[in-house]
């Protein structure tokens, strides 16, 4: 069976593809799923955690970064990598990003993007949980993101 680079290799942010391109993936997914329910409008804080290697190695790969660039709507196909590391210091700077690329919110890294070293989910170790609150505390969507068996790419 032919295999192509493009089935061994996948775009990515780097330094480390494999702990970016999934938590990219499924921030952006996680921000049209609150498109598509008509709830983006009504967000006002999300929080998301890292479970297994990306919890644990995470921050040194690349995961946090790839993370908020994924909240704002970007893709690792899509991304202009010339403006990564500008955006990424504007958000922390600044503690707010656009989520889908239009609707600000408060965006504290420390308290709303948490790296669980030494936890994992039961289905998959290298698990993500994405959470959007409205103003009242209301919870609008927890959506949980896995890992899907070898060959597959993520949400």
């Amino acid at each position: 069976m032919p295999i192509s680079a493009f089935d061994l290799f996948k775009i990515g942010i780097g330094p480390s593809s494999s702990h970016t391109v999934g938590p990219m993936r499924a921030a952006c997914c996680f921000v049209q799923g609150l498109m598509a329910d008509n709830l983006l409008d009504r967000v006002a804080r999300v929080k998301i955690e890292l479970f297994g290697s990306l919890g644990a190695t995470g921050r040194g790969h690349g995961s946090p970064k790839a993370v908020m660039l994924g909240l704002e709507g970007e893709t690792p196909e899509q991304v202009a990598v010339d403006s990564i590391a500008a955006r990424v210091v504007g958000i922390r700077q600044s503690q707010r990003l656009a989520l889908g690329g239009r609707h600000g919110i408060e965006f504290i890294e420390k308290r709303d993007l948490i790296l669980h070293r030494r936890k994992s989910l039961p289905y998959h170790a290298n698990g993500m949980i994405f959470n959007a609150w409205a103003d009242d505390e209301q919870s609008l969507s927890v959506k949980t993101y896995y890992k899907r068996q070898p060959g597959a790419v993520w949400p």
